[in-house]
């Protein structure tokens, strides 16, 4: 693989006057034979395969989420694209489904992915210095979430794709080979398909041209990259402008209602930032900032202290004003490791696989214990009933499928239509206005086909009568009962589809389907499918 300029000034002396410490090994005693044992490169091999074993484990016995499921129907209906995100997760699932929906078989990506990362990342550091590729790799591998996450998502495609083009990039800036060039630039398009985040890491690339010397920047580089990338997002935009602009529309405007001045939600992404960083690592790179100014001239260094500053200073801008989520900050972890090895010694990267190993061990630990716990253990928690219906889906299923051909089945959220979708092998739509999040389902129902028919609909929370006795001729209710937790039935006879088309879609049409006046209207099968017209205007 490439290699770094040869003024690199961390081949790993941390602050020691260039005196590299094997103080790891030193530590036990000096028998080879316990040197030979404890050699870094068969400690990884171990504690990947450890890993794996529990991620397997957890990812065999953890229901399927919401969100889970509802990427799942995505693959079970192939489609150019989806309506949150780009379609990159569904296109994976496409695959799988066509084999299994059994929740071990749709998390393999995600199961395999961060071995895959940790791959890469030792591999384009071990010609500079195998050990601490080895460290480095090691300790993402450690981060708890790479420990505990188990949930096939947008991210999981996200993260692979672009670490693959951080690392191509980053090769290209050493070896100036047109090759790694393209290749960053097809996996960022690739990770464009899978999530809109990747623009920061375009973002990156743009600002490490303009960080390098002035007769450093390799703009024919950045320029090549960029055309590679090109048709990904065009493709993307063809899509949007075809179908509502249902991605932009959903990551510009919609998600955002609750949008506002918070002093929380900084804090919160401080506590973030501290629980998938290493703490140890960032304290130790804050005591060599004096060397700080040698080290930011090598320009692979300077790429992967940017990867990883610059994407958290942003979400740390952005929390000012709204919640940041754990799962934003994913696809930049590697860039922040890479660095460290760049920048620290190996004694101090051993200290952040250290550290790692204890704080993933106390995960490891509750998990298993939590697992081991009967059910009514959380009865007394709010979430009770969402653990239920998820650890129980299939009582949950099996009652809803007594009802049926009588009834067309549906739930008033995502998260509940799309895990009964999966689980029970039917469709079950969503009835009601919902949530701003989850909303493919509004691109493949057609209320007008269901006009008379009689439709039951699932809920976790009682029922109003106004939500639903203006769209039947008839309407009852019910509720199941499963492990302590109540579930809410309602029985529709005789479905009124002009009634809800003006009480509920329209309603949905105003809220999530007004594009803004800058964007030329395509087709939107919404509001041309129950309108019969343009969407409004914003």
């Amino acid at each position: 693989m490439g290699t770094l300029s040869a003024n690199h000034p961390a081949g790993g002396d941390g602050g020691n006057g260039g005196r590299e410490e094997n103080a790891g090994p030193s530590r036990f005693p000096r028998s080879e034979a316990f040197h030979e044992f404890w050699r870094p490169d068969r400690v990884a091999l171990a504690l990947i395969a450890l890993i794996l074993v529990f991620r397997f484990w957890l990812a065999a016995v953890f229901p399927i989420t919401g969100d889970e499921a509802y990427f799942t129907v995505w693959g079970q209906l192939p489609a150019p694209g989806y309506y949150d995100h780009p379609p990159m997760v569904g296109w994976w699932l496409a695959l799988l489904t066509k084999f299994t929906t059994h929740p071990l078989a749709l998390r393999l990506p995600i199961l395999v992915v961060p071995a895959l990362v940790a791959w890469g990342m030792y591999l384009g550091l071990r010609s500079i210095d195998r050990d601490k590729a080895i460290y480095a790799a090691m300790a993402f591998l450690l981060v708890p979430v790479n420990v505990w996450n188990i949930f096939i998502t947008t991210d999981t495609p996200l993260v692979f794709f672009s670490f693959l083009a951080g690392l191509s990039w980053w090769l290209a800036r050493s070896s100036r080979d047109v090759r790694w060039q393209v290749l960053a630039g097809i996996f960022l398009g690739l990770a464009f398909l899978s999530k809109y985040f990747s623009v920061l890491l375009a973002f990156v690339l743009l600002v490490d041209v303009l960080a390098s010397p002035r007769n450093e920047r390799d703009w024919r580089g950045l320029a090549i990259v960029f055309a590679c990338s090109l048709p990904f997002g065009l493709y993307n935009m063809w899509w949007n402008y075809e179908n509502c602009w249902a991605n932009l529309m959903f990551n510009l405007y919609n998600r955002h209602d609750s949008a506002g001045l918070s002093w929380k939600s900084p804090v919160l992404f401080v506590v973030i930032a501290a629980y998938v960083l290493s703490p140890v690592a960032i304290w130790q790179m804050i005591r060599e900032r004096s060397a700080f100014a040698l080290k930011w001239r090598d320009p692979g260094l300077r790429f992967l202290m940017l990867a990883a500053a610059l994407p958290f200073l942003m979400f740390a801008g952005l929390s000012v004003v709204r919640p940041v989520g754990l799962h934003w900050v994913f696809a930049f972890l590697p860039f922040f490791f890479m660095a460290a090895a760049l920048m620290l010694s190996t004694r101090q990267m051993i200290g952040s696989v250290k550290y790692l190993a204890a704080f993933s061990l106390i995960h490891v630990i509750a998990i298993v214990i939590a697992a081991g716990l009967p059910l009514d253990t959380w009865k007394n928690s709010r979430w009770y009933d969402g653990i239920v219906f998820h650890f129980r889906i299939q009582e949950v299923v099996d009652t809803l499928k007594t009802f049926t051909p009588e009834y067309e089945l549906a739930a008033d959220g995502y998260s509940a239509a799309t895990t009964a979708s999966v689980v029970g092998g039917r469709y079950v739509f969503v009835f009601g206005t919902a949530s701003s999040h989850a909303r493919h389902d509004d691109l493949v129902t057609d209320f007008r086909r269901y006009e008379g028919r009689n439709i039951l609909i699932f809920r976790k929370n009682p029922p109003t009568d106004a939500e639903y006795r203006p769209y039947f001729a008839s309407v009852e209710y019910g509720s199941m009962k499963i492990a302590g937790a109540t579930f809410h039935l309602v029985f529709g006879r005789g479905f009124h589809y002009t009634a809800y088309r003006d009480g509920v879609l329209a309603e949905m049409r105003d809220r999530y389907y007004r594009i803004p006046a800058f964007l030329p209207q395509g087709a939107c099968v919404f509001c041309e499918r129950y309108f019969e017209t343009a969407c409004p205007v914003r």
